[in-house]
């Protein structure tokens, strides 16, 4: 009777004491998420890179392929609906308030990062490179963290989706 109450002790406390953790895998990161925010901190300070309200899907497959589309809340409406005839400030808005790209990635789930390798991008810049990523998964929230954003200049890129249901 010691001994049961013995292990049943130490399987309590061992319970308290082990966290209970779960590995991300890539499997977990396949499908479709809506983009919640996209937060640029450079030297301490944090802005929203998209505004308040950003809009944004992320598509990813089984096989690795991802196609991404981020726009900014609030961008204007083309004067003439006829978008091939926007003005300059309307086109620099739009440039500047959207950014999409596919490409593929691969997951190192030990590491929990992502490598995304570009194929194309509404910011050419990024054409043929790669962009690597750590990431976490919450419930039904997905964030993904960088570094070294090329297209802003230093800071730490934080972008949080949430999936599509």
């Amino acid at each position: 009777m010691k001994t049961h109450v013995l292990l049943g002790l130490v399987g309590l406390a061992t319970g308290f004491v082990t966290p209970a953790f779960t590995q991300t895998t890539a499997k977990d990161l396949v499908g479709a998420w809506t983009l919640v925010s996209v937060t640029l901190e450079q030297n301490g300070k944090k802005t929203e890179l998209y505004g308040p309200n950003p809009g944004g899907l992320m598509i990813r497959d089984a096989d690795g392929h991802v196609a991404v589309i981020i726009t900014k809340s609030g961008l204007p409406a083309f004067a003439g609906n006829d978008r091939m005839a926007g003005t300059p400030e309307e086109n620099k808005a739009i440039v500047q308030g959207c950014l999409a790209y596919f490409g593929t990635s691969t997951v190192n789930e030990a590491d929990q990062t992502i490598t995304t390798h570009i194929e194309r991008s509404t910011f050419p810049n990024w054409n043929g490179t790669d962009r690597k990523v750590t990431f976490s998964i919450s419930g039904d929230e997905l964030d993904t963290v960088s570094t070294a954003t090329p297209s802003t200049g230093t800071g730490t890129a934080h972008l949080v989706w949430r999936r599509a249901k």
